[in-house]
């Protein structure tokens, strides 16, 4: 049974319980990573064309902006294909109450019929706002199991969880 995590992740400045701070690696990639250990999964992580501004606020101004446009912004690789896969992990952190507008633009040219789907996400009190409404629309032919919610500030404490969810 093959699976595979389909990821967006950002590392850089981040909120965290009310302060800004930088980190080398996004929470939701850590959460892909424990995945792929546990799972032996494969990974691929969505990233937009354009970078987002490394600044905080910057940065959520332009996902609400997106958002708000309904956009579908350039992304640097495409996954073309989820044929080989049974599983499809779907990881991202919760951007004003739903997934990054780029998750949009890689996960609506997948055909995901008779796909097992397990989304997870990473945030700072939100879980997982509109976003499971809208993976249903997105993954559409797919059945979506009980998604994982884990606030980015405990990451790293997670393991544990993440394997029982795998698992469940």
């Amino acid at each position: 049974m093959a699976s595979i995590v389909i990821y967006f992740s950002r590392s850089g400045e981040n909120y965290f319980g009310g302060v800004l701070k930088n980190i080398e690696k996004g929470n939701t990639e850590v959460i892909a990573e424990y995945i792929q250990e546990l799972d032996n999964a494969d990974l691929f992580k969505v990233e937009p064309a354009v970078e987002y501004p490394a600044d905080y606020m910057k940065c959520i101004d332009v996902a609400k902006k997106e958002q708000q446009a309904d956009a579908r912004p350039e992304i640097k690789e495409t996954l073309e294909s989820i044929d080989a896969y049974d599983t499809v992990y779907i990881g991202f952190p919760n951007w004003w109450g739903t997934l990054p507008m780029p998750m949009f633009t890689q996960l609506e040219q997948l055909n995901f019929d008779g796909k097992t789907v397990k989304p997870f996400v990473t945030h700072e009190g939100s879980g997982f706002g509109s976003s499971q409404k809208d993976l249903k629309k997105l993954c559409e032919g797919a059945i979506i199991k009980k998604g994982l919610s884990i606030p980015g500030a405990n990451v790293y404490d997670t393991k544990d969880a993440v394997e029982q969810w795998i698992n469940e």
